[in-house]
């Protein structure tokens, strides 16, 4: 990215427990994110396994991008198996710079993978300057 950072990244952690009594349904898991750059936009990929539009929360609030999802249990007609992913929710912060135009953010989820498209604000574009001469 480019040296003023347009998003901040809080540092993952692997569990994070809601407040409150710590019971198994206030696991959240930080999800894994890539974020890539180009000279109109900031796009970020986030995983979110087992997770569907109607669970998935995208807010703005004070230039924090916020995502909050949750996972489903396995339905009471099925017996686990074998477990490598332990049922939670997924929450994660971003801080956005002032290059970020927020009001043009969009979303897509397709295959358990948030696709967050944020564009650069006109201004944080790079231009070519005209030159004029007499």
């Amino acid at each position: 990215m480019s040296e003023k950072k347009e998003l901040q990244v809080t540092p993952k952690k692997s569990i994070e427990k809601s407040a409150g009594e710590p019971t198994r349904e206030n696991v959240s898991f930080m999800p894994d994110v890539d974020i890539v750059e180009d000279n109109e936009n900031i796009t970020l990929y986030a995983d979110l396994p087992g997770v569907t539009k109607d669970n998935l929360s995208i807010d703005v609030q004070d230039n924090v991008l916020t995502l909050t999802a949750t996972v489903n249990p396995l339905p009471e007609h099925h017996r686990l198996v074998y477990r490598e992913y332990d049922v939670g929710g997924f929450s994660r912060r971003f801080t956005l710079g002032e290059r970020i135009d927020q009001a043009k953010i969009s979303a897509k989820l397709e295959n358990g993978v948030l696709t967050l498209n944020l564009p650069k604000a006109e201004e944080a574009k790079p231009r070519k300057i005209e030159i004029v001469s007499k």
